[in-house]
């Protein structure tokens, strides 16, 4: 059973300039939220779902998300451990 899948995604800017990708998911009892990827987890949940354009990961599971947010920040985790 699918908790929550990607509904909508949208450009943003972060507060650096950079963009991000503002993914809603949507949960079976109709709720939403709204999580902010950067530029790593959004290539890394474009990736997963074998998507080319953002508008493809419209339907994935909310799993891919969690994933691709936990890869970003594994990566700040490693450059630590290497200081």
């Amino acid at each position: 059973m699918t908790i929550a899948t990607i509904q909508n995604v949208d450009i943003g800017a972060a507060h650096d300039g950079e963009a991000e990708l503002l993914v809603t998911l949507e949960y079976g009892n109709g709720g939403r939220t709204q999580v902010t990827l950067d530029e790593f987890a959004v290539r890394t949940l474009l990736s997963s779902c074998k998507a080319q354009t953002p508008e493809d990961l419209i339907g994935a599971d909310w799993a891919l998300v969690r994933d691709a947010l936990i890869a970003s920040s594994e990566r700040y985790a490693e450059h630590t451990r290497n200081e």
